[in-house]
């Protein structure tokens, strides 16, 4: 299973403590960082509308994976608790993308960077994707599709219809959302990690300095 993490050249810190999250558990991990930049030259050019560089282009994963295979996506700011290769043991086939399909949250009013957090239908579901790259529905996610489809289509995962299948939340555990729970795989700072002034993490901002 291939891995991608979403990086963002103005936080390069949390990518660095994802990926070492990650090889702690799993040291021969094929990773990649999703650059903007390097996205770009393979003909890229989306608007930027999000609050980070990788906002879209998570999307292109089934693309960079040559529509084969399992990969798992995942945003910078998670911090890996186990192997993410577990996630695996929840594909099915029949399914497009595997996701935590968290329930409709209040978001906190800002995010990272003083940026406007907004509540939606399915938020949360795109930041952690185990995308069945083979899929008839996913070999929709086109450079072209991704260059031009609306932000709804592509995070509420419409393109997958209802192929859609459940990882647990233990896997995505989203800090400052989610009550804790045992056996926790992921943390998921999503509204900013501690090197974002302002945040308040309690007991979890251990789990992201441990890899600082």
């Amino acid at each position: 299973m291939k891995i991608f993490i979403g990086h963002d050249r103005q936080i390069p810190e949390n990518t660095d403590v994802c990926e070492k999250s990650i090889r702690k558990y799993e040291p021969g991990a094929n990773i990649t960082r999703i650059d903007i930049s390097e996205m770009w030259e393979r003909g890229y050019n989306r608007k930027e509308d999000g609050s980070t560089e990788f906002t879209y282009t998570r999307f292109l994963v089934p693309m960079l994976s040559g529509y084969q295979g399992l990969s798992l996506f995942c945003d910078s700011d998670f911090v890996w608790q186990g192997s993410p290769y577990g996630v695996a043991n929840y594909h099915d086939d029949e399914n497009a993308v595997s996701v935590v399909q968290h329930r409709v949250y209040d978001a906190h009013e800002i995010k990272m960077n003083n940026i406007r957090n907004e509540s939606y239908d399915r938020k949360w579901w795109s930041s952690l994707m185990l995308f069945n790259c083979g899929h008839e529905h996913t070999k929709r996610l086109t450079m072209e599709e991704v260059n031009q489809a609306s932000s709804a289509y592509l995070h509420r995962l419409w393109w997958a219809e209802t192929k859609i299948g459940s990882i647990p939340g233990i896997y995505n555990h989203l800090v400052g959302y989610d009550e804790p729970e045992p056996g926790i795989q992921a943390y998921h700072f999503t509204d900013g990690t501690p090197i974002h002034k302002g945040q308040k993490f309690g007991p979890c901002v251990e789990k992201y300095l441990e890899f600082m």
